[in-house]
C-alpha cells in the first residue's frame, strides 16, 4: 500500500543525547538502547472515518520519536498498518450504502493527506490488512498445529470453525502466573505481571505482561474493545480471535486449512511487524486504548510464533477529549483534522496545539487550545525576522534535552517561547545586527526536531 510524501528532514550540527521513554509494562521511564538503528511499529487506523485529533496526537507523538532517533544518528525502520477490513468498516459501509472497499480507500487517502499536512514522516512500510492475509494464514496454521490455537464449534447462530488463540496454552507459568484451570486464571497479580518480565528480560509472555491488569480487570475491557468473552465454546473467556470463518454477506479470503474467512485484529499487526521489522523491534506504539487487549494479545502471538518478545519497549499516548469526554468515533464527538484544514486552519498550528500537551497526558481539545497555538506560531515567526546573533545554539540544545527526556514536547515549546521572547521586536534591530545564520539554524531545528515548519 502506498504511503505518503515526507518533507526532507534538515540536518543539524551535533546530535540528540541518549533517549529515555516511559515503558508501559514497567510503568517507568527507561533508556532506549543506543544503537546504529532503531525500529518502530505504530498501529494504524481502521479507515471507516476521517482522522480526528486523537489519531493525530498519536502519530505526531511517534513522529517526535522518529525525528529524535534520526537526530541521534540512528537509521529508523518504521512500519504502520491499515486495518482495511474489520467489523466497524463493514458496518459503516452498510449504514451508508457504499462498498466497503471504496470507503476504505477514500478514508485512507484522507488520512494520508492529513499526515502529510501535519508533517508526519511516512513509515517505510505502510501495510493493509487485506494485503497481509496471505502472510497471516500460514502463521495461524502454525499456532493451531502447535496446540496454541483451536477451532470453536458453532452455536447461537455462529458457524463452526472460528479459530481462537489459547492464552493459557501460550502463557509461561513460571514467569507470569498460574494455570489452575479457571476460565480467567492466567497472569497472576498486577505486580508480578508487569515487573517480572523486565527483570528477567527473557522474552517470556503471559497474559498481563504488557497491561499489568489482572484477568478480572481484563474482562470488561476485553468486551468493550472488540473481544467476545461470552462466545460459547471458547476455552478461556479472554481468548482472542485469530481467524473468523466466512459469514454470509461478509468479505472473505482463502484460509487454506482454516477455511475461507478473514483475520482477527491482533494477529494482523503481529504478522506485519514480524515480517518487516527485527525480532524483537525497539518500540511498539499506539494510543493507551490499545494496551489491552490489542498490544497484550499481539505480544502473546509474537512470542508464540517466534519464542522471542515482540518489542523491547511499549509506549502509549494519552486520550484526547472534547468537552470533558473522550473523543471517539462511537460517540461522534470528533474534531477532524481534514475539517480544520478545510476551514483554513494552518496545519502547523494544529501540530503545535498537539505538541503543547505531553504525549502521555489525557487532555481536551478546545477553541482556546487552538487559539494559543496560532498565537505561538505567530510569535515564533515574528522572532525569526530579527534574530540575535548566537541565540540559536541554546535553543537547539534545550529542545534536544527536552525531547531526550521522555519526548517532553511542552518543555521543548517553552524553550522556543523563551528564545522568541528574547528576540527584539520586529524592525527595532539594525539590519547588520540580525543573524541570518541563527535564524536559519532555528528554522531548521524546529522542523528537524519538532516537525514545525515556521516559514510560511
Amino acid at each position: 500500500m502506498k504511503s505518503w510524501n515526507s518533507r526532507p528532514v534538515p540536518q543539524l550540527a551535533g546530535s540528540m543525547a541518549a533517549l529515555s521513554l516511559h515503558e508501559t509494562s514497567s510503568g517507568a521511564v527507561r533508556p532506549l538502547p543506543v544503537q546504529d538503528s532503531a525500529s518502530m511499529y505504530v498501529c494504524g487506523i481502521t479507515p471507516y472515518d476521517a482522522t480526528h485529533i486523537g489519531h493525530a496526537a498519536t502519530y505526531v507523538a511517534f513522529d517526535l520519536l522518529n525525528r529524535a532517533w534520526r537526530d541521534a544518528g540512528q537509521s529508523v525502520s518504521y512500519v504502520q498498518n491499515v486495518t482495511d477490513v474489520d467489523d466497524p468498516l463493514l458496518e459503516r459501509a452498510v449504514r451508508d450504502g457504499v462498498d466497503w472497499r471504496e470507503l476504505a480507500v477514500e478514508q485512507t487517502d484522507l488520512f494520508r493527506a492529513d499526515m502529510e499536512a501535519l508533517n508526519v514522516l511516512a513509515p517505510e512500510h505502510y501495510i493493509g490488512a487485506v494485503e497481509s492475509i496471505e502472510w497471516i494464514v500460514p502463521q495461524v496454521e502454525r499456532l493451531v498445529a502447535a496446540g496454541l490455537a483451536y477451532s470453536v464449534p458453532g452455536s447461537d447462530g455462529e458457524p463452526s470453525g472460528d479459530i481462537y488463540f489459547s492464552v493459557e496454552a501460550a502463557s509461561t507459568p513460571a514467569a507470569g502466573g498460574t494455570h489452575d484451570g479457571g476460565s480467567v486464571a492466567v497472569g497472576g497479580t498486577r505486580e508480578g505481571a508487569a515487573v517480572a518480565v523486565r527483570a528477567a528480560d527473557d522474552g517470556a509472555w503471559w497474559l498481563g505482561q504488557v497491561s499489568g491488569l489482572t484477568p478480572q480487570e481484563m474482562l470488561p475491557v476485553f468486551a468493550e474493545r472488540g473481544g467476545d468473552p461470552d462466545r460459547a465454546g471458547k476455552r478461556n473467556a479472554l481468548d482472542p480471535l485469530l481467524w473468523r470463518v466466512a459469514r454470509e454477506g461478509e468479505p472473505c479470503w482463502s484460509g487454506a486449512t482454516l477455511g475461507a474467512g478473514r483475520p482477527g485484529w491482533h494477529i494482523e499487526c503481529t504478522v506485519i511487524a514480524q515480517r518487516f521489522l527485527p525480532v524483537p523491534f525497539t518500540v511498539q506504539g499506539g494510543g493507551s486504548d490499545l494496551v489491552f487487549p490489542h498490544h497484550e494479545m499481539g505480544a502473546g502471538h509474537a512470542y508464540a510464533l517466534s519464542g522471542i518478545e515482540m518489542a523491547r519497549h511499549y509506549v502509549h499516548t494519552g486520550m484526547v477529549g472534547l468537552d470533558g469526554e473522550k473523543m471517539s468515533k462511537s460517540k461522534g464527538n470528533l474534531v477532524l483534522v481534514s475539517k480544520l484544514r478545510a476551514g483554513g486552519v494552518d496545519p502547523v498550528a494544529i501540530r503545535l496545539a498537539i505538541l503543547a500537551h505531553h504525549y502521555r497526558s489525557d487532555w481536551c481539545w478546545t477553541d482556546g487550545v487552538l487559539a494559543e497555538a496560532k498565537e505561538r506560531l505567530l510569535r515564533w515567526r515574528q522572532a525569526l525576522v530579527d534574530t540575535r546573533p548566537g541565540s540559536a545554539a541554546a535553543l537547539v540544545s534545550g529542545v534536544r534535552a527536552a525531547l531526550a527526556a521522555d519526548l517532553d514536547a511542552p518543555r521543548a515549546l517553552a524553550v522556543v517561547d523563551r528564545w522568541a521572547a528574547a528576540q527584539p521586536a520586529s524592525g527595532t534591530r539594525p539590519a547588520d545586527r540580525h543573524s541570518g545564520l541563527d535564524s536559519a539554524v532555528v528554522t531548521d531545528a524546529l522542523e528537524a526536531l519538532l516537525g514545525v515548519v515556521v516559514q510560511p
